[in-house]
C-alpha cells in the first residue's frame, strides 16, 4: 500500500505585495539588495528580477544597477554615524559621572542634600504670601 504523498514544490512563491514592497524599499534607498536579502532571507537574484519587473524606472527606459561602491559608501556612512553616536554617549556619561560626584561632594563637605528626598513634606510657602 502506497502512502498518499504530494509532490513538494522546490520553488518558493512570494506574494505580489511583498515583491512590490521590497522594490519600493530598494528604490527609496533605505536598503540595498544585499541588505534586503539578509533581512528577508530571499535570494538576491529574485530581488533583482522583481526590481526589473516592478521598478518604476523601467517605465522610463532605465535599468537599475547597484554598484558595490554605493553599498560600501552607505556602510561607511552608517559606521561613521555609529562612531559619532558612541562618542556622544561617552560625553553624556562623563557629564553624568561629574554631576553625581558634585552631588556627593556637596553632601559630604557642605552638608547639602541635593538629591530629592521623597519623605520630606511639601513646603507651606513663604509667610508673607499667606493671607489672613
Amino acid at each position: 500500500m502506497k502512502p498518499n504523498l504530494k509532490a513538494i514544490r522546490k520553488l518558493r512563491v512570494y506574494p505580489e505585495d511583498l515583491k512590490k514592497e521590497l522594490v519600493a524599499t530598494f528604490e527609496s534607498g533605505k536598503f540595498s539588495v544585499l541588505q534586503l536579502e539578509k533581512l528577508y532571507g530571499i535570494p538576491n537574484v529574485s530581488i533583482y528580477n522583481w526590481i526589473y519587473k516592478y521598478s518604476s524606472f523601467n517605465d522610463k527606459g532605465y535599468r537599475v544597477m547597484e554598484s558595490k561602491s554605493s553599498t560600501s559608501n552607505k556602510l561607511k556612512e552608517l559606521s561613521q554615524k555609529v562612531k559619532d553616536l558612541e562618542q556622544t554617549i561617552g560625553q553624556k556619561q562623563i557629564m553624568i559621572d561629574y554631576l553625581e560626584k558634585m552631588i556627593e561632594l556637596a553632601k559630604t563637605d557642605l552638608n547639602i542634600d541635593i538629591k530629592k528626598n521623597y519623605s520630606t513634606p511639601p513646603s507651606a510657602g513663604s509667610a508673607s504670601a499667606k493671607k489672613s
